[in-house]
């Protein structure tokens, strides 16, 4: 992950809940990744390509992706 986010990023634990695709609660630990990067399509592929990666080694239906536009400074 970190070669293509030379940026930085964090990763904090979490626990969450959800229904899967057969109504069933299921209750989990979690990973939240924090990466701050400038938007393009290198990086979106980037992404993907972790997301598809976690799917496959976690036995997941789904993983959340949320993108904000922000401003930093450092």
């Amino acid at each position: 992950m970190t070669p293509h986010f030379r940026e930085g990023l964090t990763v904090l634990d979490g626990s969450g809940q959800f229904f899967n695709s057969s109504e069933i609660m299921i209750l989990e630990n979690s990973k939240i990744v924090i990466l701050i990067y400038e938007n393009s399509p290198d990086k979106t592929k980037y992404i993907n390509e972790i997301i598809d990666s976690y799917k496959r080694s976690f036995q997941q239906e789904s993983v959340l992706r949320t993108t904000s536009e922000v401003k930093v400074s450092f």
